[in-house]
């Protein structure tokens, strides 16, 4: 092993390997578990503004996997010995540049094959928070920003599919009304 694998190895982020009741058994390096598919603790957030409209994130096309696709407003992962919701407004701040107040939604269960030789085996909390400042994207996470209501969603991918990540597609087809009623939902809760 050369020293600039070690280097890689101790600095990659470590994910949660959970099994499929929510119990953590073990962590490893992200790669690594994206190229097995090992199952593992994700989160996926959706911010709302005051119009009801769903932000959504266009991946920066460099991402290493899912570039240029659009997604909801933000996804990463817990860090060992880190809570979920923690792990969800820190990433939201290193994508995004806010940080809001975030309500827990419901919880996903995915598994596919992605490109560049990933795979995604996910058990993800899936939270909910009203957008109150303007984002401020991080270029190396986010390319563009959108808003837009769920019923455009469900349009948009119906016409176009391939333009939106696995996760998103499949977050719709298999919560969209409950998407719909917590995008209402929060819309309507007071700013702070």
């Amino acid at each position: 092993m050369t020293r600039r694998t070690k280097d890689r190895k101790a600095t990659e982020e470590q994910l949660i390997l959970v099994d499929e009741g929510n119990r953590a058994t073990g962590t490893g390096g992200k790669t690594a578990i994206h190229r097995a598919g090992l199952l593992h603790r994700a989160f996926s957030i959706f911010l709302v503004d005051e119009q009801g409209r769903l932000v959504l994130q266009q991946r920066a096309h460099e991402k290493y996997h899912s570039g240029g696709q659009w997604a909801n407003s933000c996804c990463g992962h817990p860090r060992p010995g880190e809570h979920t919701l923690t792990a969800a407004r820190r990433r939201l701040n290193e994508e995004l540049g806010v940080s809001e107040r975030l309500s827990f939604g419901f919880f996903a269960r995915y598994r596919t094959e992605l490109d560049n030789g990933m795979h995604e085996n996910e058990l993800v909390y899936v939270y909910f928070g009203k957008l109150t400042s303007t984002p401020e994207p991080n270029p190396a996470e986010v390319a563009e920003v959108a808003f837009l209501s769920c019923d455009e969603i469900g349009r948009r991918i119906t016409r176009k599919p391939g333009e939106f990540a696995f996760w998103f597609r499949h977050y719709f087809r298999e919560h969209g009304a409950e998407i719909a009623r917590l995008a209402k939902t929060t819309s309507r809760l007071a700013a702070g």
